[in-house]
């Protein structure tokens, strides 16, 4: 593969601009070779996205360059191969970890029967997340692999666990609020200890 080098010299104070290119190049999927050191594929998309970020550096009157290069030893490309499929590894990882809280989080409520609208719109807007999240991890991942066809494989499930769920929550939707409202834990005060509720009563004395 031909590769797209990012070199950058940027103020140490103020460090807005340092995070500012820190997160732009994460979220791009740039893996760090070192400090100021930044490594894309060389792709149009990548080679876009480098020069509206040189221009923006410019504008804070710092500097920037954008090299094109080629690994000359095999196993330095393997290497830097190998760290693309680590990043993107351990964000799949995340997601993995979160859809499996999803899907626990469904069938705790499924369990307790908790077939609310407001619950229903609660996991709907959860799921979403997750899929955005996929979303802009498949962008970044340029090599693909086992980890991002598990990650789907997850997104899957939790879609058909969602299903299951809103099958249950319209099912249930002519019953009884108050049966809905069962978990419904009151007021906050309810929970103060008598400490904090002295504190508060005399607070309010005054």
């Amino acid at each position: 593969m031909n590769w797209l080098l990012f070199l950058s010299q940027l103020p140490t104070t103020p460090s807005s601009l340092r995070v500012t290119v820190w997160r732009k190049m994460r979220a791009q999927g740039a893996l760090g070779l070192q400090n100021g050191v930044w490594i894309l594929p060389d792709r149009p998309e990548q080679m876009k996205f480098l020069s509206e970020l040189t221009d923006l550096i410019q504008k804070q009157d710092s500097a920037s360059q954008i090299l094109k290069v080629a690994p000359l030893d095999e196993n330095v490309e393997k290497d830097i191969l190998q760290r693309f499929v680590d990043d993107r590894a351990e964000e799949y990882a995340e997601l993995k970890e979160q859809c499996a809280e999803f899907i626990a989080e469904l069938e705790k409520e499924i369990e307790r029967q908790n077939f609310s609208f407001a619950e229903y719109e609660e996991n709907e807007e959860d799921l979403n997340k997750l899929e955005n999240w996929f979303s802009k991890i498949q962008k970044r991942d340029f090599l693909g692999g086992e980890h991002a066809k598990e990650a789907s494989l997850w997104l899957d499930k939790c879609r058909a666990q969602f299903q299951e769920f809103a099958a249950q929550v319209y099912a249930n939707e002519d019953k009884d609020h108050s049966h809905k409202m069962r978990f419904d834990p009151g007021s906050p005060n309810n929970g103060l200890n008598p400490r904090m509720e002295a504190t508060s009563n005399s607070e309010s004395d005054e």
